[in-house]
């Protein structure tokens, strides 16, 4: 394991997107659980990119422009609607004070679905993990790599989840506030799924 792996690993998994975005907007609205529960989502959506990297899926991804379009534009549907139910859930963002909590099975479902849904990743596991794996190391290499860039993925996203979690009361008690996270968090879905939708394989 070298240390220009792990550096590389660590910007582009605390680099702000669609996961981080979905893990904050969770830790906001329902605490510190649900924002651990996302990123625990969003750590095993990249599971399926691993498996397709490792089996060869992933570089026929690459290469075939219809699957790319297809894979793609699923995500910028998903996207979408993100930006719409969030827009349109005027209960997204409310502190209760029982702390009800969404379903962790609903939750980890769409974190999942996320990072499912976006072929990026699965071109970052192409492109970026076979430059650390040596000849005759092969897949044990990778899945290592794999691992280490998963566990990676999840203490980051806990930690922005539970630093939203923990400003949550103080920003969440404005109606005014409330209404302007909504927008800004749809927007950010929005912008996301503008930046996929352009996005070349």
């Amino acid at each position: 394991m070298t240390i220009e792996f792990l550096l590389t690993s660590l910007v582009v998994v605390a680099t702000p997107g669609t996961g981080v975005l979905f893990t904050v907007a969770a830790g906001l609205a329902r605490g510190a659980r649900a924002g651990v529960v996302a990123a625990l989502g969003c750590t095993l959506g990249t599971v399926p990119h691993l498996v397709a990297a490792i089996t060869g899926l992933a570089a026929l991804l690459h290469a075939s422009a219809v699957a790319f379009e297809v894979i793609k534009y699923l995500g910028v549907a998903y996207l979408l609607y993100l930006a719409w139910s969030t827009l349109r859930g005027k209960q997204a963002f409310t502190v209760a004070a029982d702390r009800e909590h969404r379903p962790a099975a609903k939750v980890i479902g769409s974190a999942v679905l996320i990072n499912l849904l976006n072929p990026k990743l699965t071109i970052f596991f192409v492109a970026f993990l076979p430059q650390f794996v040596g000849p005759g190391e092969g897949v044990l290499r990778m899945i290592e790599l794999s691992a280490v860039f998963m566990a990676l993925t999840f203490a980051v996203f806990v930690a922005y989840g539970r630093f939203a979690a923990a400003v949550r009361d103080r920003v969440m008690t404005s109606s005014r506030v409330l209404t302007w996270l909504r927008r800004g968090f749809a927007g950010a879905f929005v912008a996301l799924g503008v930046r996929l939708a352009l996005a070349e394989g």
